[in-house]
């Protein structure tokens, strides 16, 4: 039984890779900030072949990570995959002369330290999976290679978000494969409804990174391919 974990995933893509990895038959923790959300969206897609356990989770309160590692750790002994997928992205969020340092400190307390603290905590269960996995929804807009203004949080954090990708690959050496992925521009609620994307497309290298035997370590994909850090 591989056990899998999403985090900000009671809507949107996270959801999404939740009813993708339950179709598939994993055990899948569904995790999100409030608890009866989780339980909402767990009890959706508690139909597929997998096994869903809804679990709160405030990825920017350590307290509240170390919690559902103790958790997870007395229920399933290990984890097999971590995917990072909590995110914000301010309205507020403008270019580095004028934004707020508030929305910054926000965005990087969510966006990179939640999957750093993330990584932190649960390296012990991962190290006690024979497959485990780190994946981290990063975006086009964090890419050196894409780069432009605006949106200065929100790029940085996921740029810091690719060299923690890095960072970790090299630290686990191999133990712990762990990749980052852009979904591309998806129809949710921080996508908005002119995106080109839907949800599935969104999800699906996230699951493949997850899941797939053949995949690498240290690598930024979309759709499947290497994309440009």
């Amino acid at each position: 039984m591989k056990v899998m974990l999403v985090t900000g995933a009671n809507r949107g893509i996270g959801k999404e890779i939740c009813r993708q990895l339950s179709k598939l038959g994993y055990t899948v923790i569904l995790c999100a900030q409030n608890l009866q959300k989780a339980e909402e969206a767990a009890k959706e897609i508690a139909s597929q072949n997998g096994i869903i356990h809804p679990a709160q989770l405030d990825v920017s309160n350590i307290e509240s990570i170390r919690n559902l590692a103790s958790e997870i750790e007395k229920k399933f002994g290990k984890l097999d995959a971590l995917i990072n997928n909590a995110a914000i992205y301010s309205a507020k969020d403008t270019g580095s002369l004028n934004l707020g340092e508030e929305v910054f400190d926000e965005t990087l307390k969510v966006n990179f330290y939640g999957p750093w603290r993330m990584a932190r905590a649960f390296a012990p269960l991962l190290l006690k999976s024979d497959d485990a996995r780190i994946v981290n929804l990063a975006s086009d807009m964090g890419s050196f290679d894409k780069m432009a203004g605006g949106s200065f949080a929100y790029r940085l954090s996921k740029t810091a978000l690719n060299n923690l990708t890095i960072n970790l690959s090299h630290e686990f050496n191999s133990s712990v494969r762990v990749n980052s992925m852009c979904p591309g521009w998806v129809r949710t609620d921080m996508g908005g409804a002119n995106a080109l994307r839907d949800v599935s497309q969104g999800a699906d290298t996230a699951v493949w990174l997850a899941t797939d035997p053949s995949v690498p370590t240290g690598k930024f994909f979309r759709d499947r391919e290497i994309f440009p850090w």
